[in-house]
């Protein structure tokens, strides 16, 4: 039993020994057949190419690729579809030899063999075969022209991808350097066949071109200005319809540009796709360029938006207000733009009611004035306060009496609002007016100024420091005619004592407003002043404070009799 397990260990060992030998001599047989000078070695690799083991047929194809034989190129290229990932992988390695073999396949008539040659052109991305496919497609007897022009259209998508990505992140392992470069020769390439359009009739051509074009492009834009050319038709149906990344951003480009064709400005209002309209809300954005307000300017009509407002009510708060803003700098119907504002103010989001509320002071009218009357009850401030800063301008009965309650707000921002649309009742204008108005008129624009104006009562305290005798005299008026002369009664006492007795006059008068002790007091003292008229004046202030305030009269004068009692003793 020992000896058979010897045996077959023996046995063993001497196969292994053999395959290794075996290898080792294939491996010499190839790289012999690889770098031979005679050509009959191509001739003894092809065959090898389809032999049943597989270790040979993949000697056969790394020594064929490593000959560089044209006609083994185009032997593997025939079996390309039949390869499986890890030939892939060793083709791809010697691609860059291999560009003569694919060019020559993708013209060939071979159905397969064209087929293989569009497929590697795809795999390996080789962009510089886009002239050779382009000589297919518009070769009227090839049959192979269909998937030649296919392949054009899927190289140009590949470019695109490629591209996006290097303007992304600056690639240091590609064999294209300047994409910038490459990206302007394949659009040439592709321009001069867009101009044998008529000859050849292949839409992927124009696609093709759209997705490389810029949108200054010469033969573009002389497409673009004459509706007679052959290919305007197709042209902006292609524009109209794709959804290509590179074909929309041509089209949005156009917005900056200042000589815009009016035909892509119409083509832009007429798209009504939501991936579109959201990326041309997006260029629009918080504030217009010039260039882009300008081309906006030039659009008479936005289709979609005639129809039920889905597109609108998916857009997101950006979106609505950048809507806002391409309607009111458009030229389409005030009645159209109207409807779209109106409803952006009942449903828009916050963001997009705000902007569309500022929107509505451009129109005027019964609904017009509805809408503003509406926005006064809108969960956002800054809705309502636009609303109330328009209240006065529409001349809504009672635009003042809702502005008065809306200076109590407990929103300052509603408070602000209210009172900037009330100027005239702010303490400046009141200042300059207030000579020339009837004692009646004083009292009741005085209440409201002080109610409107929070810096009244600071600017009429200036006005009482004041070193002309006019102007305090005019102070303490004011004062009394807004009621808020307890706010600067300090200073009224000051004045009581002024030496003009003018002033004295006036702030004895004035002083009637306070029903204090320490101002009673001072009355009292003034009662004895040496002008007639402060006495009087100071004796009827006093009276009204006893009538309206009784138990300060009753305590200040037993204040001053007992003051009066002390002074014997002292």
């Amino acid at each position: 039993m020992a000896g058979e397990n010897a045996d077959l260990v023996n046995s063993e060992a001497a196969f292994q020994e053999h395959r290794v030998t075996a290898r080792a001599g294939l491996q010499a047989t190839f790289a012999y057949l690889s770098r031979t000078e005679n050509e009959a070695a191509v001739s003894l690799l092809i065959p090898a190419l389809d032999s049943p083991h597989g270790a040979v047929r993949l000697g056969a194809l790394r020594s064929l690729l490593e000959r560089r034989s044209l006609a083994g190129q185009r032997e593997i290229l025939s079996r390309l579809h039949l390869l499986d990932e890890r030939w892939k992988a060793i083709i791809a390695e010697h691609r860059a030899s291999m560009s003569h073999a694919l060019r020559d396949a993708i013209l060939d008539g071979s159905p397969q063999l064209c087929a293989n040659g569009c497929r590697a052109a795809l795999w390996f991305r080789e962009y510089d075969l886009l002239p050779a496919l382009i000589n297919a497609l518009e070769d009227e007897g090839n049959p192979n022209a269909s998937l030649a022009a296919e392949t054009v259209l899927a190289l140009v998508d590949l470019f695109c991808s490629d591209f996006a990505e290097e303007r992304q992140q600056e690639k240091t392992d590609h064999p294209y350097r300047d994409w910038t470069l490459l990206r302007t020769r394949l659009t040439e390439c592709l321009e001069r066949s867009v101009e044998r359009f008529s000859r050849h009739k292949r839409r992927e051509v124009l696609q093709a071109f759209l997705m490389l074009a810029g949108h200054d492009n010469p033969s573009l834009r002389q497409i673009l200005l004459d509706p007679l050319d052959s290919r305007y038709l197709t042209v902006i149906d292609e524009l109209t319809h794709s959804r290509h990344a590179e074909v929309l951003r041509l089209i949005l480009d156009c917005l900056e540009d200042p000589n815009a064709p009016s035909a892509m400005l119409a083509l832009m209002a007429h798209r009504s796709d939501s991936q579109f309209v959201k990326l041309l809300l997006e260029r629009v954005g918080d504030k217009p360029s010039p260039f882009v307000a300008h081309n906006l300017g030039r659009i008479g009509n936005v289709a979609w938006l005639h129809d039920p407002h889905t597109l609108i009510n998916e857009l997101d708060h950006a979106g609505q207000q950048s809507l806002v803003r391409l309607v009111m700098a458009s030229s389409m119907n005030r009645l159209e733009s109207f409807k779209t504002i109106a409803h952006l103010i009942v449903k828009g989001q916050a963001g997009a009611r705000r902007a569309a509320v500022a929107a509505l002071a451009e129109f005027h009218g019964a609904e017009a004035n509805q809408l503003a009357l509406k926005a006064l009850s809108d969960d956002d401030e800054e809705v309502q306060a636009s609303a109330i800063r328009q209240l006065r301008d529409r001349g809504i009965p009672g635009a003042i009496s809702i502005l008065l309650d809306m200076v109590s707000s407990p929103s300052e921002k509603i408070r602000q609002a209210a009172c900037d649309s009330l100027d005239e009742f702010k303490f400046p204008r009141f200042l300059a007016s207030f000579d020339m108005l009837d004692e009646d008129v004083r009292g009741t624009t005085g209440k409201l100024v002080r109610k409107i104006d929070p810096s009244s009562v600071p600017l009429l305290r200036e006005e009482a420091r004041s070193p002309s005798r006019r102007r305090r005299i005019r102070a303490l008026q004011m004062a009394s005619a807004m009621q808020a002369v307890s706010e600067i009664s300090d200073q009224a006492l000051q004045l009581l004592d002024d030496e003009d007795h003018l002033v004295r006059l006036e702030a004895a008068k004035a002083l009637g407003q306070c029903h204090t002790m320490e101002v009673y007091a001072a009355l009292a003292r003034a009662a004895d002043d040496r002008s007639l008229t402060v006495r009087e004046a100071a004796l009827t202030s006093l009276e009204q404070i006893s009538k309206s305030s009784p138990a300060i009269a009753l305590l200040s004068d037993a204040a001053q009799r007992a003051q009066t009692e002390e002074q014997p003793h002292a």
